[in-house]
């Protein structure tokens, strides 16, 4: 049995890296959670680096096999979790210069929560609106974020509500370093 807050969604620690996707698997993608930004681990490659600073806008997750086949939000199933068996994509806008981009992770063996992959979506929101996005790269506080949201039993999943959770997150996490 895995700790409480120990993962929320496709974010996971292991170790003491936090990542998303399965990194404990040979010849997966997953995409690493660094003091200094994201780090996407591809097979077969050096992979490469995305710098906090560089990220402008929200980073929404879109699930499908291929980047361009992501159906809209994802493909979620009845029981309320993520259709197994699809990669993940971490999307976002860079400045300098001015693009769009998206980093592929591939699920972890076990199913994510719906709600848990939208929980991690608006705190990562919350984050680039509020420029804060550098509080990521501190394990500890990433640790007490995902140990609020994974706390917490909300009846209803609204916008409303999932913007709070992760403006309350934040709060709860208290600031970095700590």
């Amino acid at each position: 049995m895995e700790e409480t807050g120990s993962y929320l969604g496709p974010l996971q620690l292991v170790g003491d890296v936090w990542g998303f996707g399965d990194a404990t698997r040979p010849d997966t993608h997953w995409v690493e959670v660094r003091p200094d930004g994201l780090r996407q681990h591809v097979p077969g490659s050096a992979g490469r680096s995305v710098p906090w600073s560089r990220i402008m806008t929200g980073i929404w997750i879109t699930w499908g096999n291929q980047s361009w086949s992501t159906d809209g939000r994802g493909v979620y199933t009845l029981k309320g979790t993520v259709a197994p068996g699809v990669s993940g994509w971490m999307r976002m806008t860079l400045r300098h210069p001015y693009e769009d981009d998206q980093l592929r992770f591939d699920q972890h063996t076990r199913p994510y929560r719906a709600v848990d992959a939208l929980r991690l979506e608006y705190l990562l929101r919350h984050l680039v609106a509020h420029e804060e996005l550098p509080l990521l790269g501190d394990p500890q506080w990433v640790g007490r974020a995902v140990a609020h949201l994974t706390r917490e039993q909300r009846r209803w999943t609204t916008y409303r509500s999932l913007r709070r959770s992760g403006a309350e997150a934040v709060a709860a996490a208290g600031p970095a370093g700590i």
